[in-house]
């Protein structure tokens, strides 16, 4: 499971109190209160990847909120009421009965257990693949258990009626109806809580899709879906990595509407930082580093709009979501405030649910464009730019620490030969498979990057020579086990390294430089080997 019971339980129960407190006292604020829960169990949900669990929730979220399209006072129709409880009842045992099938301890290995600091402990990752046939599904098998996935198959009708719930089930499409695939799917969903549900060789046409995804499937593969690309969502999906919570700096000089954009954030777990002089705005973005900024309209020798065109005068901050608030309804001022530097309008007083769903939204949008800005495409790791970057920041930061600091550049060995033999395809994939298998076993603190082609460069903070070589010389050996198919074939690639450690706060480009030599040391002694810069 990707997030503790204790936390699950926790959050699960306080939507189920928040409901009680407005069975108890029907009124505005407590339904109010009860909504901004719910979405925020949502979003908590999502985030966790627990998809049975937000679909579930999430319905329950959109039937809340449509009890404000009316004015109602807090009075709830009484079938409302009913229905409202049933669907309450439902999420909490549901959650009850994931956290009970799933707090058994799950069994966890280390590549290498002898060696406690080299990498963080990964566990084995399950797959369940759903279908009337194995046959087709043997490679995939075999490739998942390269990245520490255990993948098994079952028969549609011959599911093991007492298992821990798998993190992802694969149904396999093939000679089903579409009526008979939705149907498979809902028995599927109905069973599992929380476990990320794929659609395999699905037609390619519209009404497929639409049926399926609409009977509660995640993701959907169509026939003309290439094996590579099922992998790759596989492995994404049994990541490893969490993301930040999100943040809002909230530019107010009211106090009182201040802390109220605080506790309403909070609710759904985004980290808040409050000025009440927009004079400060610019020292705060470096310092604090939001997401998103909540910008009060009118305040005493400023407006928002003339801070928001002071901010957009600097480059680092051009993209930063800016949602104005204010009291004022006059619409052709808010399209004059939108056009001079702002990305949103809400009008005070605001609904907490929507100003969630607009923060968390705008966000959302927000990294994701930076992350394909800073993200290599082929591979999702850091592009060349953003790797430097990192590189000069982490030794900074080492250097303050007084910690260690090692760098390493990694090359695909003869990977020329085998665009040569196989295909320019089939060497992306390759490079793909060196990607998963670094950020499968090296540890969350480090970074790795695309260098440029078939050249990755990684970051070790915290991590001296000794300590760098063993983790990447347990990497290199087991990477060079993984049989890459090719046709009817399968052939192995090996990669060679040259590691660099931190010495006399030395320059990114020196660190490079020196890592880069180790590496034309590696492949002059032989390749498939690491080597240190002395």
């Amino acid at each position: 499971m990707s997030c503790s019971p204790e936390e699950l339980k926790k959050r699960s129960d306080a939507v189920a109190s928040k409901w009680q407190s407005f069975q108890d006292l029907p009124a505005t604020d407590h339904l109010l209160e009860f909504a901004v829960s719910v979405s925020s169990f949502t979003e908590f949900l999502h985030g966790k990847g627990l998809s049975g669990l937000h679909q579930i929730s999430r319905n329950l979220e959109q039937q809340a909120m449509s009890l404000f399209e009316v004015d109602t006072g807090g009075a709830v129709p009484q079938t409302t009421l009913v229905e409202l409880n049933l669907r309450v009842r439902e999420l909490g045992m549901r959650v009850a009965d994931f956290i009970d099938s799933n707090s058994r301890p799950i069994v966890e290995r280390r590549a290498h257990p002898d060696s406690s600091a080299a990498m963080d402990i990964t566990p084995r990752h399950r797959v369940w693949l759903v279908g009337n046939q194995a046959a087709p599904w043997q490679e995939l098998v075999l490739q998942l258990g390269y990245f520490s996935i255990d993948a098994e198959f079952h028969k549609t009708q011959e599911l093991p009626s007492h298992a821990d719930e798998p993190a992802i089930v694969l149904l396999d499409a093939e000679g089903l109806t579409t009526q008979q695939v939705s149907i498979e799917i809902q028995q599927l969903r109905a069973r599992f809580s929380a476990s990320t549900l794929l659609v395999a060789r699905l037609p390619i046409d519209f009404d497929s899709l639409k049926s399926a995804l609409t009977a509660g499937c995640d993701f959907c593969f169509t026939h003309t879906s290439a094996p590579s690309g099922i992998l790759a969502k596989i492995i994404e999906l049994c990541g490893n990595q969490e993301e930040a919570p999100y943040r809002a700096l909230v530019v107010e000089d009211s106090p009182t509407a201040s802390k109220s954009i605080q506790r309403t954030l909070a609710m759904c777990g985004i980290e808040t930082h409050a000025i009440s002089k927009p004079h400060e705005v610019l020292e705060c973005l470096t310092r604090f580093q939001p997401d998103l900024i909540l910008m009060d309209m009118f305040m005493p020798g400023c407006t928002g709009v003339e801070a928001a065109r002071v901010i957009r005068q600097h480059p680092e901050f051009l993209s930063t979501p800016i949602v104005y608030l204010s009291g004022d309804t006059d619409v052709p001022m808010q399209i004059e405030a939108l056009r001079l530097g702002g990305d949103h309008f809400l009008t005070k007083p605001f609904n907490p649910v929507v100003l969630n769903a607009i923060v968390q939204s705008k966000i959302e949008r927000y990294r994701a464009l930076r992350r394909a800005m800073q993200h290599d495409s082929l591979t999702g790791l850091l592009n060349h730019i953003a790797s430097k970057e990192k590189l000069a920041a982490a030794i900074q930061q080492a250097v303050a620490e007084q910690q260690p600091l090692s760098v390493a550049m990694i090359d695909i060995d003869h990977f020329k030969k085998i665009n040569d033999s196989y295909g320019h395809q089939t060497g992306d994939q390759v490079i793909r498979s060196v990607a998963w298998f670094l950020k499968q076993r090296l540890r969350k603190t480090d970074l790795i990057g695309r260098y440029g082609g078939e050249e990755f460069l990684l970051l070790l903070p915290a991590a001296d020579a000794d300590l760098a070589t063993e983790i990447l010389d347990r990497i290199r050996r087991d990477f060079s086990l993984i049989k890459h198919p090719f046709n009817e074939t399968w052939f192995s690639a090996t990669f060679s390294a040259g590691l660099a450690q931190l010495q006399d706060q030395a320059s990114a480009e020196t660190l490079i430089k020196q890592a880069d030599e180790a590496l034309y040391g590696a492949k002059r002694a032989g390749r498939n080997r690491i080597v240190r810069w002395e």
